[in-house]
């Protein structure tokens, strides 16, 4: 896939202090910004043109990245005007010139080295795509359990506690799922329920087993995320 849809405006809300000077996507993981590692993965699973939604402190965000090209893509700005839900992110994406199909990322999550070039490949040719993983489990409501079935997703968020799988923040958008996103209720509008519209309609989407995740998500994380780096 050559373009890519890249979420950076969230307010990190559960990192607060921390991000009410810092946002989220810029804080390391391995001593290195987020959503650097993640520009550099885009890059090596073939994407060309990212298009970066930013909303919290965009102006960080925005001086970090660039035009791209110290990640080896080219990238374009959009801005989110609040908390709109991340079906509003993509479609801010398309409305700057994201074309499908193309991958949707969180710029808060460091996949394994291969993860996202593996799930690029993997999602060609699928009408959609959603990433699964074992590690972190499943922990409603701030992570929900994702059912697979045979390759396929057959629940977006299961709220079956025995459901070991959880969603990773990483999907595949086929032009035949970009209509599913128009007319969603909210705010916030999410990519979850387009997904689940789209299975509603009979639409396939695939499941990709990823590996573990790493995540900054409370203030701690910072230093559990960064000490093994710091003693290298």
């Amino acid at each position: 896939m050559r373009h890519a849809v890249v979420m950076a405006a969230g307010e990190g809300s559960r990192l607060r202090p921390l991000t009410e000077t810092w946002p989220k996507p810029v804080l390391p993981i391995d001593g290195r910004a987020v959503i650097a590692t993640l520009l550099r993965d885009l890059a090596g699973a073939g994407v060309e043109h990212a298009y970066v939604v930013t909303g919290h402190l965009a102006e960080q965000v925005e001086e970090l990245v660039g035009d791209g090209s110290a990640f080896g893509l080219r990238v374009t700005f959009a801005r989110q005007p609040s908390v709109l839900g991340s079906a509003d992110t993509v479609q801010r994406g398309i409305a700057a010139g994201a074309e499908p199909p193309f991958l949707v990322v969180a710029a808060d999550t460091v996949f394994q080295p291969g993860d996202v070039e593996r799930f690029a490949v993997a999602a060609r040719g699928a009408a959609g795509a959603l990433a699964y993983r074992y590690e972190p489990p499943p922990d409603p409501p701030h992570r929900f359990g994702m059912r697979v079935v045979d390759g396929l997703v057959v629940n977006v968020l299961d709220r079956d506690p025995a459901t070991k799988t959880s969603g990773a923040p990483l999907w595949g958008l086929g032009a035949e799922l970009v209509p599913c996103l128009e007319g969603l209720g909210g705010p916030p509008y999410e990519l979850s329920q387009a997904f689940e519209r789209a299975i509603a309609a009979g639409l396939a989407i695939t499941a990709i087993e990823v590996g573990k995740t790493r995540d900054l998500t409370h203030p701690a994380d910072l230093v559990r995320e960064n000490f093994p780096y710091l003693e290298s």
